[in-house]
């Protein structure tokens, strides 16, 4: 092989590694808005056996991914339009999944539920209140703000309480609606931890830590259901 083969193998390597422990764009949050009463029709439930979060954690050395429970929540429409809602998430129900042994798997989510990172003895849950909902701007698409398949239809706005700090964000999600059923579904999107004070490992905090950081980026797909029926309907 020639040193400029050789260099442009290299190249690709670091390029691949990147691609695989460097997650994504993070999305932006900015501070968090007035939530306004919509009207309303239809009152739909969160199925918490259907809905849950997915999580992923990237560092140089590779990654690290599991899921959080939905707990409860609810989604209003009007004319079959999402016009409010919210949901909440149980912190002490963070599983990892890529990690088999039971000892080192207990280890690195006593460590995720530890003060180091989202403390949930003290914050157990967070929470998502949507402030609106906008039809998905496909012009506006950025592959590297998200990674999977999904086709979005809307852009949901809303904020997001953990850790008793409150922020506002924008993701995209799949929404199908029924008339007894509502599901979304996102791609992986990448929120900015550190602005919800999970610090450690961060190496825009700490400079001192070489490769032994954590990326700030931390990977979200979200999946949700919510059902209601004749009994659930209400009214303005």
């Amino acid at each position: 092989m020639t040193t400029k083969m050789i260099f442009f193998s290299m190249i690709l390597a670091v390029g691949i590694l990147t691609a695989c422990t460097s997650g994504g764009q993070k999305t932006e949050s900015s501070t968090a808005q007035e939530v306004k009463e919509g009207g309303f029709d239809k009152v739909y439930g969160v199925d918490n056996a259907l809905s849950t979060v997915e999580w992923q954690g990237y560092k140089p050395t590779g990654t690290h991914h599991g899921t959080v429970d939905i707990i409860d929540g609810m989604i209003k429409t009007e004319n079959n339009n999402i016009t409010g809602g919210q949901f909440t998430i149980d912190l002490n129900s963070i599983k990892v999944l890529d990690i088999d042994d039971a000892d080192d798997n207990a280890k690195l989510t006593g460590h995720l539920k530890s003060a180091d990172f989202f403390h949930s003895e003290k914050h157990p849950t967070a929470t998502f209140v949507i402030t609106s909902v906008s039809e998905y701007d496909s012009t506006a698409a950025n592959s590297e703000k998200e990674i999977g398949d999904i086709v979005p239809t809307h852009a949901i706005t809303g904020n997001l309480t953990m850790k008793d700090t409150t922020r506002s964000i924008t993701f995209n999600a799949r929404v199908a609606m029924a008339d007894n059923m509502i599901t979304a579904q996102t791609n992986q999107f990448f929120l900015d931890r550190v602005q919800w004070n999970v610090q450690y490992g961060s190496k825009t905090l700490f400079n001192n830590l070489k490769d032994n950081f954590i990326n700030d980026e931390m990977g979200i797909a979200i999946k949700l259901t919510a059902r209601t029926d004749d009994d659930a309907m209400v009214s303005e």
